[in-house]
């Protein structure tokens, strides 16, 4: 039985990026194609149990990839986050062929657990073509990431399983150009965010799999610039936040293992709802991907949750006080 099959990858050992590798070479389903191709893939170990949606997009695009021709790459998607997947079973997807004209292809993929769908996303696919070309000029004024800190350096010292995944399981390096959002939510509130990212290790020279691989990041901090408008941080008491949505346009090759600045900001939030976007530049200040995403942003309303949020609020106090001591 293969890893895949088994449906969790065994905990990394000093290299996550050998994890995102894995975690993208789906297998394949031989004679089980209807009017799908059907590819099976493994998950994560995730603290919270709960599968992280920027596998589902990486995973989804990987299988839709595998339907097309490989001259033609993918220039956009746009996904559904329909129920939120189980990190300790493997995932299903069905890929159906919607067209292949003349310069560009359409695949609708389903992601499924146990029958049911978790995500459903349609890609497009092109062929390398010239036509008109400008693009929006990488921010002015942003420090170098090596002057920033690494997240383990800010959450290897929480003694939680969450803080110890960031800092040490995630198979990205993420930098935050403004204080993190980890613990407290301080400075400006602003609807603005801006990260550096890259693979701790190197990738391989497949063109598709650093696209989606940068799907898997592009998942990680753009909800971050709706919670720093409202001064909120990921472990405010009783906050709860899920990704509903997600749309990404590929406009220039990219490496995934060399530094991307990923700027963010969020132009409304309403309904416990709230809307992101995000740039992706690389070092040379070229825009590589453009990124758009609607939340879920829930805020205890109630006098009980209220009540307890307080006291969790009290206890992670004292924990990030300890931490700070020890």
């Amino acid at each position: 039985m293969t890893e895949a099959e088994t449906g969790l990858l065994a905990a990394p050992s000093g290299d996550p990026t050998s994890m995102l590798i894995q975690l993208l070479d789906l297998g394949e389903w031989e004679g089980a194609r209807t009017d799908e191709d059907i590819f099976v893939g493994p998950t994560q170990p995730q603290p919270a149990q709960r599968v992280f949606g920027g596998q589902v997009l990486a995973q989804s695009l990987v299988a839709s990839m595998r339907t097309v021709d490989p001259d033609r790459f993918v220039h956009s998607m746009h996904g559904y986050f329909l129920r939120p997947g189980d990190a300790n079973k493997p995932i299903t997807f069905g890929v159906q062929r919607l067209r292949d004209g003349r310069s560009f292809s359409a695949r609708r993929v389903q992601a499924y657990q146990e029958g049911v769908p978790i995500l459903s996303m349609i890609a497009s696919f092109q062929d390398t073509d010239e036509g008109v070309d400008h693009e929006s000029a990488m921010p002015s004024g942003i420090p170098d990431p090596e002057s920033l800190p690494t997240t383990a350096e800010l959450l290897g010292k929480f003694d939680h399983p969450v803080a110890q995944h960031w800092a040490f399981e995630r198979p990205f390096d993420i930098r935050h150009v403004d204080p993190p959002l980890y613990v407290s939510a301080k400075g400006k509130r602003e609807a603005r965010n801006a990260v550096w990212m890259k693979t701790f290790g190197a990738m391989p020279d497949d063109s598709n799999l650093h696209r989606a691989a940068l799907a898997y990041a592009s998942d990680y901090t753009l909800l971050e610039s709706i919670l720093r408008r409202h001064g909120l941080s990921w472990i405010t008491p009783g906050m709860s936040v899920a990704s509903l949505d997600h749309a990404m346009w590929w406009h220039r090759p990219a490496r995934v293992d060399e530094w991307l600045l990923y700027v963010q900001e969020s132009p409304s939030a309403q309904g416990a709802r709230g809307l992101a976007t995000g740039k992706i530049f690389n070092r040379a200040g070229q825009l590589v991907a453009s990124v758009a995403q609607e939340g879920m942003v829930r805020l205890p309303t109630d006098l009980k949750d209220k009540v307890v949020g307080a006291v969790q609020a009290k206890l992670l106090q004292h924990q990030i006080r300890k931490a700070v001591r020890d």
